[in-house]
């Protein structure tokens, strides 16, 4: 062991090292971006807004997938070979990236968002589907400014070990926001759509290539190697 940290496992104990991290270059496919909203509504401003930040990431050159979650049963309410359940997993493990939209309803995020990442399994297999993915956040509200949304999500994105970048949006009155073609008018907080689509293309590129040894932890190896010491330990018994 090290000799100022007997704490700890010198065989899997790595000081990082920038040689371990790819050149973007190296991943020479358009970034993958899965976009989530939380709303069924006819007129929903979560899914207007999503649609307006799908525009926003082809133009900046990313390949995009909109999830509508219409169908999409409860959590446990259906089984995992469900076709929307099917297809909102197999959409996560194709991104490498995520947005996720929600309106703020009674303080909170909407059951109809919660219920889709509720339905991203925190393990498949051996693999965290989400796992070093990036993650923008963003939120429509039917009156004031509020943040209560965004601020759940990231806590969402943190347990779901995302990279979930610091830039953020909120509309307010978003009902005020779009014309009668659904189009996201002219404004400040437009401005700010674009600053976090522009802010989550920028980070995919930078680690998309790298979230695997960016999110490899030292408690895990050790609890990997322990765990394989055991099975081997066993099979000699």
């Amino acid at each position: 062991m090290s000799g100022n940290l007997p704490n700890t496992d010198d065989v899997l104990l790595q000081v990082p090292d920038v040689r371990c991290l790819q050149s973007a270059a190296e991943t020479d496919h358009p970034p993958r971006i899965l976009l989530l909203y939380g709303s069924n509504r006819e007129c929903s401003y979560s899914r207007l807004l999503t649609l307006e930040a799908e525009r926003l990431l082809r133009y900046f050159g990313a390949e995009t997938h909109v999830f509508h979650p219409m169908g999409l049963p409860l959590p446990d309410d259906a089984p995992v070979t469900h076709p929307k359940v099917v297809e909102l997993r197999g959409l996560v493990e194709w991104s490498e990236g995520q947005v996720w939209c929600s309106p703020e309803r009674h303080g909170a995020m909407t059951g109809v968002f919660k219920s889709q990442v509720d339905w991203i399994p925190l393990n498949s297999g051996a693999i965290r589907p989400t796992q070093g993915k990036t993650l923008a956040l963003m939120q429509v509200c039917g009156g004031s400014q509020s943040f209560n949304a965004v601020n759940q999500m990231r806590i969402l994105g943190r347990w779901m070990r995302m990279l979930t970048i610091p830039n953020q949006s909120s509309v307010p009155k978003a009902f005020l926001e779009f014309d009668d073609g659904g189009r996201m008018k002219p404004s400040a907080y437009y401005d700010r759509v674009v600053d976090v689509m522009e802010e989550l293309m920028k980070f995919t590129l930078l680690t998309r290539g790298n979230s695997d040894y960016l999110v490899d932890r030292y408690s895990e190896r050790k609890e990997s190697a322990e765990e394989l010491s055991r099975r081997v330990h066993q099979q000699n018994l």
